[in-house]
């Protein structure tokens, strides 16, 4: 059974990134929404753990949220896959289970 993890608030102001990616198992998505988006921004402290912690598992972020903070894609990190929100309901649909990470 797989999940989908999603994760809203910045890895730079609470832990809750870093419990989601210790609870996450091979087969599982995490999906980065709101604040959250700025742990996919390469070349930060989290950047190398987020590659390593993340083997097996699906990384999103959310276009909207991107934008609104002025992030430009070419800064994500290898691998993360912007959708949006269209592609949100389809995460939740493929997943059995959904995990807000608050």
């Amino acid at each position: 059974m797989s999940t989908l993890h999603t994760v809203n608030k910045s890895p730079f102001a609470n832990g809750t990134l870093l419990s989601c990616l210790g609870h996450c198992k091979p087969g599982d998505a995490v999906l980065l929404i709101e604040d959250g988006v700025y742990g996919a921004i390469t070349g930060t402290s989290l950047a190398q753990s987020m590659r390593e912690d993340l083997e097996g598992v699906s990384l999103y972020v959310l276009e909207g949220d991107v934008t609104a903070r002025g992030i430009d894609a070419g800064k994500l990190i290898s691998g993360a896959k912007p959708v949006g929100y269209e592609g949100f309901v389809d995460l939740v649909a493929e997943h059995d289970r959904t995990q807000a990470w608050l």
